[in-house]
């Protein structure tokens, strides 16, 4: 069956997008995520006089505190734990943070952060019935300004090599938003390189205000990136399955023989995006900086994306860069912030006709974070999959369902894509390229062309390690 110029591929049917959706203990999804590290809150979420918060995450309520080993807040570990406690189900975020652990202010019992119980002092003296008792924890590590946690069966791996775990924290800057819909629709939007040509088109010339990401040149081209975004709107997707899930490079032709029209300087954009398997990705934002980004379930209808700017030159500003995100999401004081976007749903994400018409084509201002929201968001908490129509550009969305089934049906956590040896995950390497060779380019010219960007990259860095880009 055909519709216009492509082949209509089969739909999610309704119980595959139940499997698909799903996040909560004990459901296929749930199992599948708990098995890769989560992040459960950023580090500045934890600062002030009581370093204690709430946090929902794949459908549990817990904890997340600080324990300080010095008095200067020096030497700091983080705890996770169910936040109702073992006792009688009171609040744990309400707890008591002294004498190493958490403590419930109901009748005081005490839990440290791997959930052992130190105190039950309510009990008669020489009472052993803390012997008894846990609560519920889950391992964290602390890296980068995020706080990560392993709720999987079974001891934790290490935390994946990833640049934006092996970069010095001069050099990173980490932030999060609150998106009201689930998981994998704001996922599919970042394996999607299709619509950036549109959702993020800028009609006019391009504003100082508009993101880096699309202001910025073309390699050594002198066309911004947002120009070549509309000017070439039908990308050459390919996914390419690796060892940590897949990579999707888009081929854009731009010049003589293109959508653009005769120019003076041929040439084809290589882009080159990585999807993290299961809920990650990482893509490049400029010749310096690339962003790594998990879509993180708090329950089935809302999640929260976690990003980490890397940096492989200058080290970054953090407080600018915080500063700009903080302006746009609600920060409100007391325990906890939301980060939830103040444009959105109930303003219609900021739309505004007459800038649709003359200025963006969404017609909601410069922030391309709103436009990603617009587009997971509208469609409500849970797209209906079995109603969509997939298309050629849509290879990537197409992988990723494939195998999220594949890895719920596998027959244990250690056949799944990237746990085998998370630690040996370098990079990957995620870069913008330019080849002036003639269009169409084979495949081993692309696959030349973005290596060498990423290796030249790589070496001028103070901190990055060489990569085999396979």
């Amino acid at each position: 069956m055909t519709l216009g110029w492509f082949v209509i591929v089969a739909m999610s049917t309704p119980a595959e997008n139940e499997l698909l959706t799903e996040t909560g203990p004990g459901t296929p999804g749930g199992r599948l995520l708990r098995s890769y590290w989560q992040p459960a809150a950023l580090t500045e979420e934890l600062e002030g006089d009581r370093p204690v918060i709430p946090v929902r995450l794949l459908g549990e309520d817990l904890v997340v505190f600080k324990e300080l080993k010095e008095a200067d807040g020096s030497l700091a570990t983080y705890g996770v734990l169910a936040r109702a406690c073992a006792h009688r189900r009171a609040d744990l975020s309400f707890g008591r943070l002294e004498d190493g652990g958490l403590r419930c202010p109901f009748h005081g019992w005490l839990f440290d952060r791997q959930g052992t119980c130190l105190e039950t002092p309510a009990e008669p003296e020489g009472s052993t019935f803390c012997t008894r008792v846990s609560q519920v924890a889950y391992p964290t590590v602390e890296r980068n300004g995020i706080i990560w946690t392993w709720m999987g069966e079974g001891d934790a791996p290490p935390l994946p090599g990833l640049d934006a775990f092996a970069a010095p924290s001069s050099h990173v800057f980490s932030f999060k938003g609150l998106w009201d819909c689930n998981w994998l629709q704001a996922h599919e939007v970042g394996i999607d390189p299709a619509h950036a040509s549109f959702l993020h088109r800028f009609l006019g010339s391009v504003e100082e205000e508009y993101g880096l990401q699309f202001r910025a040149t073309v390699a050594d081209t002198g066309v911004p990136t947002t120009v070549l975004m509309r000017d070439v709107p039908n990308p050459t997707i390919t996914a390419e399955p690796t060892s940590y899930g897949f990579r999707l490079v888009a081929l854009r032709p731009y010049g003589s023989g293109s959508t653009a029209g005769a120019s003076t300087d041929s040439f084809t954009h290589v882009r080159v995006t990585n999807c993290i398997f299961p809920n990650a990705i990482t893509i490049p934002m400029s010749a310096d900086i690339a962003i790594t980004q998990w879509h993180v379930p708090i329950d089935d209808e809302s999640c929260y994306w976690y990003s980490t700017f890397v940096s492989y030159t200058d080290p970054v500003d953090a407080d600018v860069m915080r500063a700009q995100r903080s302006d746009t999401v609600e920060l409100v004081p007391g325990n906890p912030k939301t980060y939830r976007p103040k444009t959105n749903r109930s303003n219609n994400w900021g739309y505004n006709a007459a800038e649709q018409r003359d200025l963006t084509y969404t017609g909601m201002g410069f922030d391309i974070n709103v436009h990603d929201q617009w587009a997971v968001e509208s469609p409500g908490a849970i797209h209906d999959r079995s109603r969509e129509h997939l298309s050629p550009s849509d290879v990537g969305i197409r992988l990723q369902r494939r195998m999220m089934l594949a890895a719920m049906e596998a027959p244990s956590t250690e056949t799944q894509v990237g746990t085998s040896d998370p630690a040996a995950l370098r990079g990957p390497g995620s870069v913008d390229a330019v080849s002036r060779d003639p269009h169409p380019l084979p495949a081993s010219t692309v696959g030349a062309c973005w290596r060498s960007a990423e290796a030249k990259r790589r070496a001028a860095s103070s901190w990055a390690e060489e990569l085999s880009l396979q």
